[in-house]
């Protein structure tokens, strides 16, 4: 195998795996909240990243479909999509962080489904604790990932085989200059034989 090949090879098996691996940070469990319950106690209740971090899918299935485009875009569109995988990467990231940074606002829907209550205030007062998982820092570091592979992308994209000819547009011509088939009939027409040109 050329090294080009080895290279749009790691790209697009690159762009398979962090999209894979953000797809599965989506079903994964972020967080655990000690809710107060009404009489003593508390109730656990789990949130995963569907919750905490809704764009994950959407961003797992734009990576998903950038590599489809990435194997057979030509050189240019190659580094216009090398950036919207970094973007990409950024978005996952980005969003994985602001999940950190505040649990319980990230977990607010699934706390006003399980109980009832909404508002920001009267949610926060409801959460006692916050456990959370590995999974939010997954997701940060395949975000980082991914923007290692947008720039990896970038700087490898030129050295890329072309996509092979049946990505290619096709045009007709005929094959002579001026040949085409209603003059052809209009020859016959007249009495000539258009194939003994």
């Amino acid at each position: 195998m050329t090294s080009g090949r080895r290279l749009k090879s790691i790209g697009l098996l690159g762009g398979l795996v962090v999209s894979g691996l953000t797809l599965l940070t989506w079903t994964g469990q972020w967080f655990s909240l000690g809710l107060g319950a009404s009489g003593s106690g508390t109730t656990a209740l789990s949130v995963t990243g569907g919750v905490a971090a809704p764009g994950l899918i959407a961003l797992a299935l734009a990576g998903l479909a950038l590599v489809a485009a990435l194997a057979i875009a030509g050189p240019v569109f190659r580094v216009v999509l090398g950036v919207l995988q970094a973007l990409l990467g950024f978005t996952v990231a980005f969003s994985s962080v602001v999940a950190l940074a505040n649990p319980v606002a990230a977990s607010s829907t699934a706390v006003t489904a399980a109980t009832g209550v909404s508002g920001t205030a009267s949610v926060s007062a409801l959460v006692l604790s916050v456990t959370q998982t590995a999974w939010p820092w997954i997701a940060v570091v395949v975000g980082v990932a991914t923007i290692g592979l947008g720039i990896f992308v970038l700087a490898s994209s030129r050295r890329w085989p072309g996509s092979s000819r049946r990505y290619q547009p096709v045009t007709f011509e005929p094959a002579e200059p001026g040949a085409n088939a209603v003059s052809d009939w209009d020859t016959l027409s007249g009495g000539s034989d258009p194939t003994s040109r």
